[in-house]
């Protein structure tokens, strides 16, 4: 898979080509030393889920927890959520950045079978931002 004029490679993965002054709203690209690291693995982890709703539930890990429904996707969410603080406190730098994206991919899960995307988040996020933490607390 080479690159095109409709698609491109990052990242090991082919994706559509953004068309010249049209651009998606993204999380974007994380400041700092990440080279090839990118929030936006959360978008194209959300656009595999998606594809994997209508999938077998024996083939597919996504599909399983999906075809369970939301009271069991938010239940596994909060046992990896669970798991990802017990390797903070335990200061298991290696074991909570694997259940960090364990957690990550299991909300993802969740806002497929609540029926959210990403940029809804993302919006959210933006319109904290700058916002104390405290201010937002008073009405």
């Amino acid at each position: 898979m080479g690159k095109s004029a409709k698609h491109e490679r990052r990242n090991g993965v082919e994706e559509p080509a953004e068309k010249p002054g049209k651009r998606e709203k993204t999380l974007g690209r994380m400041p700092g030393p990440f080279p090839g690291a990118s929030a936006e693995v959360l978008e194209r982890l959300w656009s595999v889920v998606m594809a994997r709703r209508g999938a077998d539930p024996e083939v597919s890990h996504s599909a399983r927890l999906l075809a369970r429904g939301i009271p069991k996707v938010a239940q596994k969410f909060g046992e990896e959520a669970v798991e990802c603080l017990i390797e903070a406190v335990a200061g298991n730098r290696a074991a909570l950045i694997g259940e960090s994206a364990d957690v990550l991919y299991h909300l993802i899960v969740l806002w497929v079978a609540a029926g959210l995307r990403p940029e809804e988040v993302w919006e959210e996020l933006a319109r904290r931002e700058g916002v104390s933490g405290i201010a937002e607390k008073i009405p």
